[in-house]
This record gives C-alpha cells, structure tokens and sequence, in this order.
C-alpha cells in the first residue's frame, strides 16, 4: 500500500477490457495537480473524485456522496506533500483504488474506507481520528488494511500482515476487497520498480492475491492480476501470447457472425437476450494455446449470453443445443450447483456448419454482476442487522463469509511462527477447488478436494480427531485415508481412549493446513508414543491352543466322533446338521451354512445331531478393529469379565490401520453369546463382532 512507482503505460495491452468497455484510460497526473489545489466548494465534491462519485452513482444512484467528500479532504490533507516514486501525488494511489471499487459497484463505506485506507499507516492520522470521523465499520476496515510496523517484526512483517488482514477479513470482507484493489493498482504501476523487486511483487501477487481474489469471486481483478504477473514473471511467453491476439486482430474474426446467429436463434424462440462477444485476456489465451496447440479464430474469445430469469438461461441452453451441435464435454452447470465462490454460469460449446467450435457461457444479469464483483456487489453485509443483533454478545454472521474461509482462520491460529504460516497459507490457497460432505447429524463440512476422513475428523472436531479410530463414508466402513468426494456422508468414529493419539502415516494422507499442523504438534509432543503407536499397530500376534471336538453336540450314529464346522461354529440352539466324512466322523454345521448345500449335492450322508443338556459350548467369533495400542489386551480383558475360555486367539497383520483378531472361545452358557459379543463391540476401536 505504500507508495509504488507509477507508470500509466505499464503494459497496456494486459487490459484490453478497458478497450472494449470504451473508457478512457484516467490521466492520474491531472488527478494529481486537481488534489494539490485543495477542497472544493462545500456545495459539491472535490472535481478530483469526480469520477469516483459519476462511477458510484451508476451503481448507487441514491447514495450519499457527502461522506466520500469528507473523506477525500482528510486523505488528501493527511498526504499532501507526499509523493509516489514516480513523482506523482501521493492522494493518486487512493483515488486510483477507489475508483476501481466503484467501478465494481461497492457501496460507500467501501469507497470510504479505501480512500482513507493508508492514512493511519503512512500519515499522522490515528484510528481513534478516523472512528470518531466516520464511526465504527469504517475504523475497523481501514485498520484491516493497515500494514503492521516492521520495525517491530522485522522479516516477519509481511506474513504477518497477511495473518491480520484475513483475521479482518473474517469478521468483514470489503477488508480484502480494498486489498485487491490496492495490490491492482500498485501492479499497474510497478514499471519503473526494480526487476528483482517486481518479481518478488509479482510472485507474492501470484501465490496469495490472486487466489484470494478467485475465491472471493472477484473475477474483475483477478483476470487483470494474472495478465500483469504474467508479463513480469514470464516475459517470453507473455510475448509470444501478445503476438498472437496481434495477429489474430488482422485475421477475420468468426465469433461476431456466430453471436449474430445466436441472436437469431434466441429472437426466433421468443428469449430476450443480450449476446456479446468476450475477448480472452492473456492468461486465458495461453492457457488454451497449451491446451490446443495451434488456435482458431474462435479460441480468442467466447458467446457470453445474459438474460432475466434463472429460467432462462436453461431455456437458451436448449435452443442452443437444438439448433447448434452441442459440444457434450463442454458442458457445465454451475447454476445448480455453483461453485464455492458464488460464480453462477451455464458453459456450453457448440460447432457450427462452417466447423467452428465456440464456448457460449449464459447467465442472468446479476450472475453476471456477481461473477465480476464477487463479494463486492454483494454490498455492505450488515445492511439489514438490526439494533437488536448488533447488541447480541454473539459473533456476528457475515453471509459473504465461505467456507475456506473459515477452515483459515482456524488454522492460522494454530501457525507456530510466520515462516509456517506463510508457506501453509500458499498451499492451501493453492487448492482451486472445495467439496461439500454431509455430517452424521445432518451439518456440513467444507474441504478441498482430494480432502480425507482425517480432514473431516479435524475439521469438525478439532484435536478431539487425535482420538479418530475410523470413519464410515456412505454407510460403509472405511479407513481414514480414505479421500472423500462431493456430497459424501461421512461419519467419523472417536475412541473413548482420550489418551489416544493419531499415527505418523496421517501426514500422507492430510490435505488441510489444520490437520496437518495438529498432527505435527500431537508428534512432536510425544515422540515415544507416535514410535509406540506405529510399531504396535504392524505387529502381528497368534496364540493357538489346542483345538476341542464336538463338545456337546451329540450325533445319531453310534461311537462315530463329532466335532464342530469351523466355517460356521455351530453353538446351542442353533439348528445344525451333520455330515459323515472321512474317516467315520460327523461334521455339524449350522442349518443357514453354505457347506450344508455343498454337502448335500456331492451325496454325503446326513446325520441328526442334537444338543446335549449342558450349556456350555465352543465358538469362534472375528472382531474387526482399528489398530491401537493395547487393543489386543483390552479384548482379552472384556472376554475374561464375561467368564469366558479363549481356547486360541490369531491377530492379523493390519491393513490400511484395520486389524482382524480371531478368537475360539469356550462359553460356560451359550446363551450368554450375545452379551459377550456386545462386550466385545464396546471395546474402543472395536467396529464390529461377528460370528466365523
């Protein structure tokens, strides 16, 4: 926000938006000298804001533009005799990033707030002047903005004016708005700077701007940012790109005769339209260039149709498609489901007879306001709180507020110094796309894509998720490195075990800076036990004891010897049967067991068996668990307190932290199984008991 070097011709084909708007470029120097005269007249507003007040009302035509005035005179007061290094007034650099606001459609504390927003940081303006002037959200903003002292944070200044501004951006977004359009026009005018401090500009400008303005849907900066970035980092390509929109604005150009049929189409189905055509901006025009290879005419742009009604966007979307061959891989519909930056669009392609491929995007008039602006028209979002709510202790809810927005903010307190802030900030501004996934209660949980169970486990319950043990996604159980897609249902299992903590392998399998800090802080604090946790959850265990016959299960066949299938263990009263096989001996098998139809259709002799009087019997049941510390040992401990005999018990080796254990028991009372096995399941990490 200080002063950057200003140079008006920096890169003016990078805007070619000014050129299809029609609007002429604003003379700041003249902007300069206007502001050097002083105020006005009380009667009407200072004529060096004049375009800001004609760009406001546009938006606003009810708006009132004495504040602005009051506003203007302090910030050029406070900076008269300053100067931007290209020897410019320093009040041009306010005025520039105001004006670009209004002409986004902001409304006026916006426009208030960026005209004063680096009075406090480079004049003697205090905030105590500024809340008392233009009260409490104005005050509050401009200090969202303001750079904290590097005297007192030295390298680590910049991350941590990053860390403040989101921190005032959550609690109110026209705070990054300002910031946008700060980092804007310094870009614009960044020409006569240092290479190397360009770059460094261009790169930060690259990382987290530029990310910040996408998912904040400010689309309207965004493209601009990109195509200023782009010809300061990549020069060559830039070039190249510049040299191809120059040879394509000689060539015949086919998009304006496919808009012309377009209209025709949508004229003849009685939809009142408006069909433009939409030059690419330089970014984009690479990007297709890398994707295609050798472009066409009508690679240089795209159909943008806006119409009324929701409805009718569906409606040019079948007039389209009936009267044009409709690319079908190039459709999407980010009506019904928009994206998480509030961008609405139906995009389409469609081929012409002459074999021109055209991408067509169809929206309504405030999508398309709303995929401009993003956050910015959507206005003051405190517009409609009443007196009541702003009294509430409560924080308040700003509807402008996303998502990833708030995973951030979580996250960002958890930052053990700046360098880890900075550089998790710009992963995680690095995912470009966010899936929703339903709760077991019925909330939601926002997560970027290529999210897992463990992301989920921490986004709802914080270090509660250290003691995660699984998850079931849909209904199925399933391993918590599992990635979760859109719309899934996720409902994550916690162990009763608070002392618990997550395995080192979670780290792979982390997306989200708020899981992957806490998980590093529970290792890093217990090092023995993460050693601990790994090395019990891979090793294998097997004690076998001696195996029992048919214990009371009688056949009626005399002196033959009788003993229990172990692929169905057979308990009282159970409806068995018996089979002889070799060797003279009776095999019993549980009536439902799919050996009993194999054992009939080879012909095997069938024989009745019943139960003896006594109670007590043998059976094998499988428990399925997430691996643990001490599970083994727990499980043991649960049979024991139900007077139960393990006669064997086999734990396999653990697959995706999943643990099968297999145990034989001797039951004193065979009705006592359900309750066993109910033990058994209220083991934590215990997901599931079953019969062998």
């Amino acid at each position: 926000m200080s002063a950057e070097a200003t140079n008006p011709e920096a890169h003016p084909e990078a805007r070619p938006e000014l050129r299809r708007r029609g609007r002429t470029r604003l003379d700041l120097r003249r902007l300069g000298r206007a502001a050097l005269l002083g105020p006005t007249s009380r009667d009407r507003l200072p004529d060096a804001i004049g375009h800001v007040a004609e760009a406001h009302r546009a938006h606003h035509p009810d708006a009132d533009l004495s504040v602005l005035r009051r506003a203007y005179v302090l910030a050029e007061t406070s900076h008269r005799g300053q100067m931007r290094k290209s020897g410019e007034p320093y009040i041009t650099h306010p005025l520039a990033v105001t004006l670009i606001l209004a002409e986004l459609g902001a409304e006026t504390t916006t426009l208030t707030a960026s005209l004063l927003h680096d009075t406090v940081e480079d004049t003697e303006v205090t905030l105590d002047q500024v809340r008392e002037e233009f009260g409490e959200e104005v005050c509050f903003i401009v200090d969202g903005v303001t750079k904290v002292e590097k005297i007192d944070y030295g390298a680590a200044a910049e991350p941590e004016t990053f860390r403040k501004m989101l921190v005032a951006t959550g609690n109110d977004v026209r705070v990054m708005s300002i910031k946008l359009a700060d980092r804007l026009h310094n870009m614009r005018t960044l020409g006569v700077m240092r290479p190397e401090k360009q770059a460094r500009i261009a790169k930060v400008t690259r990382d987290v701007l530029i990310p910040l303005a996408e998912r904040l849907g400010v689309q309207a900066l965004k493209t601009e940012l990109e195509d200023l970035v782009f010809a300061i980092l990549h020069p060559e390509e830039y070039e190249h790109t510049r040299a191809l929109i120059a040879a394509h604005a000689g060539e015949r150009d086919p998009l304006p005769a496919i808009a012309d049929s377009v209209r025709a189409v949508l004229r003849e189905a009685g939809i009142a339209a408006q069909v433009q055509v939409r030059p690419r901006h330089f970014v984009s025009v690479h990007r297709i260039a890398l994707k295609r290879g050798e472009l066409r005419g009508s690679d240089f742009g795209r159909i943008l149709v806006l119409v009324g009604e929701n409805a009718d966007c569906y409606g040019v979307l079948g007039e389209l498609h009936t009267c044009f061959t409709p690319v079908v891989s190039e459709f999407k519909d980010f009506i019904a489901a928009p994206k998480f930056n509030l961008y609405q669009s139906l995009h389409t392609a469609v081929a012409t007879p002459e074999g021109y491929v055209a991408e067509v995007i169809v929206r309504t008039r405030q999508m398309h306001r709303v995929a401009e602006a993003g956050v910015v028209a959507l206005g003051n979002p405190y517009a409609t709180a009443t007196a009541d709510a702003a009294e509430c202790e409560e924080e308040r809810v700003d509807p402008t507020r996303p998502g990833w927005l708030s995973r951030l903010l979580d996250w960002q307190q958890s930052a053990p110094d700046p360098d880890t802030f900075w550089s998790v900030l710009r992963a995680e501004l690095a995912q470009d796309r966010e899936i929703t996934v339903f709760r077991a209660d019925g909330g939601t949980l926002g997560l970027p894509a290529g999210a897992s169970c463990i992301d989920a486990a921490y986004a709802q319950h914080g270090e509660a998720a250290h003691g995660c043990i699984g998850a079931r996604v849909n209904g199925r159980l399933t391993s918590l490195s599992s990635p979760l897609s859109d719309g899934d249902t996720v409902q994550l299992l916690l162990a009763q075990d608070t002392s618990s903590g997550p395995a080192a392998e979670w780290l792979d399998h982390a997306r989200t800076p708020a899981a992957r800090i806490a998980i590093s802080r529970w290792l890093d604090a217990h090092p023995d036990r993460a050693m601990a946790t790994t090395s019990a959850a891979r090793a294998p265990l097997s004690v076998v004891g001696a195996r029992g016959g048919g214990a009371n299960a009688v056949a009626d066949l005399p002196d033959a010897p009788v003993r229990l299938a172990g692929c169905c263990t057979p308990v009282p009263p159970d409806a068995v049967a018996g089979f002889v096989v070799r060797g003279g001996a009776v095999t019993v098998h549980r009536i439902q067991c799919a050996a009993v139809a194999q054992m009939r259709a080879v012909g095997r002799t069938s024989v009745a068996v019943h139960w003896r009087a006594t109670a007590d019997c043998r059976v094998t049941l499988l428990a399925e668990s997430f691996g643990r510390p001490h599970l083994l040992a727990d499980l043991t401990e649960a049979i024991a307190r139900e007077g139960v005999e393990v006669v064997s018990a086999t734990v396999e080796p653990p697959v995706e932290q999943r643990v099968r254990h297999t145990y034989t028991l001797q039951l004193p009372d065979a009705g006592g199984l359900p309750a066993l096995m109910r033990a058994m399941r209220d083991v934590p990490g215990v997901y599931d008991v079953s019969r062998a």
